[in-house]
């Protein structure tokens, strides 16, 4: 472990400091050069930490863990709660998985919480004045990461959203908006399109609302809202969303507002905390001292908040500022101002340390209030249960045989008495009965049948359908089963219904 030393001047009130454990990843490709940089200028400033480095990315994919984190990591990771991570590099092809994802998730880090501001005119924007906070959900949505091949065709990617899971995230962006004096926060979803996972996200958004009647909300359909975030950022404050639509619109954000070089990411749950920038490792650039450190290191000014230091955060955050505001940039910050300086990624954080203790001239100085204690992470309510009921079942197929209305006549008497065939669909589109002729179809259909009259089904009923299919050589390659919750139907209609 490493004890990081302070400047003589904030040596006292280091000392005066608990210093607080935490596991450091000095990452891939541009990971170790932007990491040594930061932790200088955290050192310097007086951080009162105690560096434990652990080994996570590349080197541990390839020595065999498929994960890219060695088993033993994990006890380091839960005995600090608290990781500093630089950008890591994940390998092409092999089935590796994103180890971010799994950090994230098997940590339980759900609010990903991604600040974008403007730093005119000492860095280039078309935004000046922008100051936007993007609370993302981070354990969720098409995330979840499961994928299947199902037909020659056709492969599917499972969209996961949970009422605890988005009730979390919505909670967690209000009381950020609060504790910060934000004043509005914006829900961005697909609901138009996706009625019961973006819906449920929508709808818990509203229903929690209400509890923070001081804060202006408003909801907005993805793609518009990106665009608006895009082209007018000042008219939003807080933006909520789920995991997929979050990743997009940060990057997004923090590109329009100078450079996504410039903006850190905190990872935020009731067990830890994860503190990293949002770009990549960047393996180009390795080695060259041309680097951008910056979000790292504001990363880094987010973790000190987070570890109650919050005079660190604010003496790091400020000497950053002036630097900038004196013109000394890397290579990818865009500037405006006459007589800036290009310089590499040492260089660069040799400049905020000389400005330790300054306070930027133009710009408005950042001051941090207290952390928020683990204890204050919102939870999920208890789910009520419902009364649930078996009305039918969703049974895709993998077949080329013909027309959607040969299929119906190989489907149908294989209902039995207990069920109907009422629908089939073909990457969701409704193509019997009464489809159209030029509706192109693949080799993937959904094929419903539902419980005359919407009586309840039995387990017992599905296997004795799949029996007959079974029997007539239909090829199923997947089941849902269609449900109502307290007598509300928890499946959706197929398109052209």
């Amino acid at each position: 472990m490493t004890l990081l030393t302070p400047l003589p001047q904030f040596e006292s009130e280091a000392q005066s400091i608990h210093r607080v454990p935490v596991a450091v990843a000095m990452g891939d490709g541009i990971g170790p050069e932007i990491m040594r940089a930061s932790l200088s200028v955290l050192q310097a400033a007086g951080a009162a930490l105690e560096i434990r480095e652990i080994a996570l990315g590349e080197a541990v994919y390839k020595s065999g863990h498929s994960s890219g984190i060695a088993p033993e990591t994990w006890d380091v990771l839960r005995a600090t709660k608290l990781l500093y991570k630089a950008p890591i590099t994940t390998p092409q092809g092999g089935g590796y998985k994103s180890l971010n994802v799994t950090l994230r998730k098997s940590l339980g880090l759900f609010a990903n919480v991604r600040p974008n501001g403007a730093y005119a005119p000492f860095v280039a924007t078309k935004h000046p004045g922008m100051d936007v906070v993007i609370v993302r959900e981070n354990e969720e949505d098409l995330y979840a990461g499961i994928e299947h091949r199902q037909t020659d065709e056709v492969y599917q990617c499972l969209k996961l959203v949970s009422r605890p899971g988005t009730e979390k995230i919505i909670r967690f962006a209000f009381e950020h908006a609060r504790r910060n004096g934000r004043r509005k926060v914006s829900c961005f979803s697909k609901d138009n399109i996706m009625k019961l996972t973006d819906g449920l996200f929508h709808k818990t958004f509203d229903t929690i609302a209400k509890e923070y009647p001081e804060i202006e909300t408003d909801h907005w359909i993805i793609d518009i809202g990106a665009a608006r975030l895009a082209s007018n950022p000042k008219q939003f404050d807080v933006i909520v969303t789920g995991n997929l639509y979050g990743d997009i619109i940060s990057d997004i954000a923090a590109e329009i507002a100078g450079s996504v070089g410039l903006a850190p990411s905190a990872n935020i749950g009731a067990h830890g905390a994860m503190f990293e920038a949002i770009h990549g490792s960047a393996p180009p650039l390795a080695g060259k001292d041309v680097a951008n450190p910056s979000g790292l290191l504001l990363a880094g000014v987010m973790m000190l908040v987070h570890a109650g230091q919050p005079r660190v955060a604010e003496r790091v955050h400020n000497a950053w500022l002036r630097t900038i505001e004196d013109g000394v940039h890397t290579a990818d910050m865009p500037q405006e101002a006459p007589g800036a300086q290009r310089v590499g990624t040492r260089a660069f954080a040799q400049a905020v340390i000389a400005r330790l203790g300054l306070e930027p001239r133009h710009l408005a100085p950042v001051r941090y209030g207290e952390a928020t204690p683990a204890s204050a992470v919102p939870q999920a309510a208890p789910t009520v249960p419902a009364t649930k009921q078996t009305v039918g079942i969703d049974v895709f197929v993998h077949w080329s045989g013909g027309t959607p209305d040969d299929l119906a006549a190989l489907l149908r008497p294989a209902a039995g008495t207990g069920l109907e065939l009422s629908m089939i669909t073909n990457r969701g589109v409704k193509v019997w009965p009464q489809g159209l002729a030029e509706t192109f179809c693949t080799d993937h259909w959904r094929c419903r049948f539902l419980a005359p009259g919407g009586a309840a089904l039995t387990h017992a009923a599905i296997a004795a359908l799949l029996l007959r299919l079974a029997e007539a050589g239909v090829d199923f390659i997947k089941t849902e089963h269609l449900c109502t919750f307290d007598g509300v139907a928890g499946y959706s209609l197929g398109q052209g219904q």
